[in-house]
């Protein structure tokens, strides 16, 4: 009796971890459609959204006027903010579509020894401000990124470029926070969703890029 006792309590706790490796799995199956079906919900506001549509192009078309200038498009951010900053920037410097010449794009954060030493010296909110005082030119055009709109490092940015006559971009989640107050365009993402704002800033920078690039190197 006892082997047989023992033999049931193995089969049991089998059975408990299989269904509950089961539940696990349909828990995180329907994560996975939840996650999806909130990106698209996210993409499709942005779809129906003619101000917000209107000024991507017309960011575009800031980008465009800046480089036909001998200007260049500068990125900042935090984070992962930070590496779509750094992502963006690639696709000016580098190629979007196809091979043509190289745009000047930067982004702020790659130079480690600078940025080290600027939030050790002076303080982390002005890192990207110190940099736009010894880089930034009247035309050019800088993008701050913040998917809270609310990075004291992005607005000081914002603000100096503004006083040099840049063209100013802050990307970030639907209330467009303090930032909204200091920049020329505003591309304000309509959700309160990190990981959905942050999707949706790479998707509407890869059609900033695509149309700069189809603009400046018609095929």
């Amino acid at each position: 009796m006892m082997k047989c006792s023992r033999s049931f309590d193995n089969y049991q706790h089998h059975w408990d971890v299989e269904l509950f490796n089961h539940r696990l799995s349909f828990y995180k199956y329907m994560r996975v459609l939840e996650s999806i079906r909130h990106s698209i919900e996210t993409k499709e506001k942005i779809l129906k959204n003619e101000i917000l549509l209107e000024v991507v192009r017309r960011v575009a078309d800031e980008c465009i006027t800046s480089f036909k200038n001998d200007g260049k498009v500068l990125f900042c951010g935090n984070g992962g903010s930070a590496a779509d900053a750094q992502h963006l920037a690639a696709e000016f410097s580098g190629r979007f579509y196809y091979d043509r010449e190289p745009l000047y794009s930067e982004a702020l954060h790659t130079n480690t020894s600078f940025l080290t030493a600027v939030a050790n010296d002076y303080s982390y909110d002005q890192v990207y401000a110190r940099m736009i005082k010894a880089s930034g030119r009247m035309g050019d055009v800088l993008f701050g990124i913040s998917t809270s709109g609310n990075s004291s490092n992005i607005i000081k940015a914002i603000e100096v470029a503004n006083s040099l006559g840049m063209i100013t971009v802050a990307m970030t989640g639907e209330s467009g926070g303090k930032l909204k107050d200091f920049c020329k365009y505003l591309i304000n993402v309509p959700s309160t969703d990190t990981p959905r704002i942050q999707e949706s800033h790479i998707l509407l920078g890869h059609i900033i890029c695509e149309l700069v690039e189809s603009k400046i190197f018609p095929r």
